[in-house]
C-alpha cells in the first residue's frame, strides 16, 4: 500500500526525531559523581559514583576509582555494597597536608570494588564518604577505570575542559563552590545539617543534562522537518486551489 506524500513526509518527521533520540541516548551513560559539586568547606560528605553498564552482553565485575594526588583527599570510608568487595590503597604524599591535629602524610590513591557484577542494562552506585576536601582547586576530578567480564576495560580518564564539546571517555568531576556562609555562596544552611536540597537537585540535574541536549537536538529536527511539511503542503493546497477556480 502506497502512502501519501503528506503521510510519507510525517513518517519522515518521526523516524529523524526517533534517529536522533536514540544516538544520542548512549552518549549519557558514562562514570559520574553524586552530587557533582558541594561548597569548598564541606567534611564528611556521602558521594555515589554511578556506573551504568554500556555492554549488551557481559556484565561489569570490577570497578576503579583513582583519586587524584595533585589535590589528596586525606581519607574515605566506603558503604558495604552486597556481593561486592572494596579495597582502599593509600600514597604517601610528597608534601604532608597540615592540620590543627597534625600532619597527614598519607592520601587515597584509588578505591577498588570487586566480585559483584553489573548486568547489562542496570548501573550500581558505589557510596563513599569522604574526609577533608581539597584546598587551591575548584574541582576534583577521579579517573574510573570499568572492567567487563570478557576483559574489556572502560576508561573514563578524560577531563572535560570549559567551552569545549564533552569528550568521549569524560571522568567523574566533583566541583567545589564557594564556602558556605561567604558572600558569594547564599545563606547558609542551619548548623548540623547537610545541604540535601541542594545534593537532590544536582543529582537530578546531572541524570537530566544529558537527556535535555538529546531532546533539544530532536526538537531541531523535528521544528525543520515540520517547516518543510507545512512548506510542501502549503504549495500543494495553493496549487489546487488555482486549478478548481480556473
Amino acid at each position: 500500500m502506497s502512502l501519501s506524500p503528506k503521510k510519507r513526509l510525517a513518517a519522515a518527521c518521526a523516524l529523524g526525531a526517533a534517529v536522533v533520540l536514540g544516538a544520542a541516548a548512549p552518549a549519557s551513560a558514562h562514570v559520574i559523581v553524586q552530587p557533582s559539586s558541594v561548597p569548598k568547606d564541606a567534611t564528611d560528605q556521602t558521594f555515589a559514583f554511578r556506573v551504568p553498564n554500556e555492554d549488551d552482553k557481559n556484565s561489569t565485575v570490577k570497578v576503579e576509582i583513582d583519586f587524584p594526588t595533585d589535590h589528596p583527599i586525606p581519607s574515605v570510608k566506603v558503604a558495604p555494597l552486597p556481593g561486592w568487595t572494596d579495597a582502599i590503597q593509600t600514597t604517601k604524599l610528597a608534601t604532608p597536608i597540615h592540620t590543627d591535629d597534625g600532619d597527614i602524610t598519607d592520601a587515597v590513591s584509588q578505591v577498588v570494588w570487586t566480585g559483584g557484577q553489573i548486568t547489562p542494562g542496570h548501573f550500581q552506585d558505589f557510596t563513599v564518604d569522604l574526609g577533608a576536601l581539597p584546598d587551591g582547586t575548584d574541582k576534583v576530578v577521579f579517573k574510573a577505570l570499568q572492567t567487563y567480564g570478557d576483559g574489556t576495560v572502560a576508561r573514563w580518564i578524560e577531563e572535560p575542559q570549559a567551552g569545549q564539546p564533552e569528550p568521549k571517555n569524560p571522568a567523574p568531576v566533583l566541583k567545589l563552590t564557594a564556602p558556605a556562609g561567604s558572600s558569594d555562596a547564599g545563606a547558609p544552611a542551619p548548623a548540623g545539617t547537610k545541604d540535601t536540597a541542594n545534593t537532590t537537585s544536582t543529582a537530578k540535574a546531572d541524570g537530566s543534562d544529558s537527556t535535555a541536549r538529546a531532546l533539544g537536538i530532536a526538537g531541531i529536527v523535528v521544528g525543520v522537518v515540520g517547516a518543510a511539511v507545512g512548506a510542501v503542503l502549503g504549495r500543494r493546497g495553493r496549487g489546487t486551489g488555482t486549478g478548481a477556480s480556473a
